[in-house]
C-alpha cells in the first residue's frame, strides 16, 4: 500500500510520516504541492491520496481514480474541498481525520478572552508605545451570556471548559446530547441569538448551514454581540459580517478561519494584493482579531491528523471499519 500526500508540511507533518509509515507497513510519496495538472501524475501507483483543505476538482479526481487511487484520506476535519458527488461516481471512499477536541475549543476560548478584553487593540497601540487606558476597558467574561452553535466533540468541550468561568451558556443543536446538558441549556436558534453576548460557532460546513449567519441573524442579535468563528469560513456571510462590524451591531470578532480562504491560508503572500477583498475588509478593524487556520494547530493535533490518513487507508484496505469515513 502506498499514500500521496499532498499539502504536505516537512517542517512538522514529514517527521509523523515516518513514524506512522514505519507503525502501519504503509509507503508514502510527498509533495509540498497542492494537487495541479503538472503533478497529477504523482498518483500513479498510490492506493491513496492524503490532502489537507486546498481545491480539488472533478477533474482531479478522475486522473486518481485512472491512476489507481481508491481512498481520499483528508488531513483535516473538514472535508468540503472534496468533490463528494464526483467521489461517489467514481466509487472512492473518503475519510477525514479527527483529533483530540481541546486544542480548538481552547482556542476558540482564547479568541473570545481576546475580543473581550480587547487584546487586539492593545497590543496594537503598544507597539506603537501608547500605553494609555482610555479605549481599552474590556469586559468579564464571567458576567456574559455565552451560546455555541454546535455541540459536538469540540463545542462540548468549548462548554466544559466555560463552565469553569461561571458564564451562562446557551447551546443549539439539531441532536442535543446529554453531556451538554450537564453545562448549558438547549435553546431555539432565535432565542440563543436574542440573548447572547458571545456566539461561537462549531459546527460543519453544509448547504443547509451555507451563511448561517447573515444580515437577518446578525439583525436579531443583541447590539455589541461577539462573534467567534473557529469552525468553517462558509457558515458566515463576509458582506454581512463587514456591515455589522461598520454599524456597531457587532461588537467584536474573533475569527479563525474565512470563506475563499483555499489557495490562500498556509502559503506565504507577503508582498502580494490578496484576492479576498472581505479578508482585507475584516483586517481593517481594530476590534477583529484574525488568525489564519491555526486554531488546530498543536503537536498532538497535527500527529493525529496525519496518523489518520494511514489509519483510514489500512482499514480501507483491509475491509476494517473506518470511524472516519464520510458516507457518500
Amino acid at each position: 500500500m502506498k499514500i500521496l500526500f499532498y499539502t504536505l508540511r516537512p517542517f512538522d507533518e514529514l517527521d509523523y510520516c515516518k513514524q506512522f509509515s514505519a507503525q502501519y507497513g504503509i509507503d508514502y510519496v510527498w509533495t509540498t504541492e497542492a494537487p495541479n495538472p503538472g503533478n497529477l501524475e504523482l498518483a500513479r501507483g498510490c492506493d491513496s491520496v492524503s490532502t489537507n483543505p486546498c481545491l480539488i476538482t472533478p477533474e482531479d479526481l478522475e486522473c486518481f481514480a485512472n491512476a489507481g487511487v481508491r481512498y481520499l484520506t483528508c488531513r483535516s476535519i473538514g472535508y468540503d474541498h472534496i468533490p463528494l458527488e464526483q467521489a461517489k461516481r467514481l466509487g472512492m471512499r473518503v475519510s477525514h481525520s479527527s483529533y483530540p477536541p481541546a486544542g480548538v475549543a481552547d482556542y476558540a476560548i482564547m479568541l473570545m478572552l481576546m475580543c473581550t478584553r480587547k487584546v487586539g487593540q492593545i497590543l496594537r497601540r503598544a507597539d506603537a508605545q501608547d500605553y494609555s487606558l482610555k479605549g481599552k476597558m474590556g469586559r468579564d467574561l464571567s458576567t456574559m451570556t455565552v451560546g455555541v452553535i454546535g455541540t459536538g466533540n469540540i463545542g462540548r468541550t468549548v462548554l466544559r471548559h466555560l463552565s469553569g468561568f461561571g458564564c451562562r451558556l446557551l447551546a443549539y443543536d439539531l441532536f442535543p446530547n446529554e453531556e451538554t446538558r450537564q453545562y448549558a441549556e438547549y435553546v431555539p436558534l432565535d432565542t440563543l441569538y436574542q440573548e447572547c453576548d458571545i456566539i461561537s460557532l462549531h459546527t460543519n460546513a453544509t448547504p443547509e448551514n451555507y451563511h448561517l449567519i447573515n444580515r437577518d441573524a446578525i439583525a436579531r442579535m443583541k447590539d455589541g454581540v461577539i462573534l467567534i468563528n473557529t469552525a468553517r469560513g462558509t457558515l458566515m456571510e463576509p458582506e454581512a459580517l463587514v456591515e455589522g462590524l461598520e454599524s456597531g451591531k457587532i461588537g467584536a470578532a474573533g475569527l479563525d478561519v474565512v470563506e475563499q480562504e483555499n489557495g490562500l491560508f498556509y502559503y506565504n503572500h507577503a508582498g502580494e494584493a490578496l484576492q479576498n477583498r472581505e479578508l482585507a475588509m475584516l483586517r481593517s478593524f481594530p476590534n477583529v482579531v484574525f488568525t489564519p487556520h491555526t486554531a488546530f494547530y498543536t503537536d498532538v493535533n497535527v500527529a493525529h491528523m496525519v496518523e489518520s490518513a494511514f489509519q483510514a487507508t489500512r482499514a480501507f484496505a483491509m475491509g476494517e471499519p473506518c470511524p472516519t469515513e464520510v458516507k457518500l
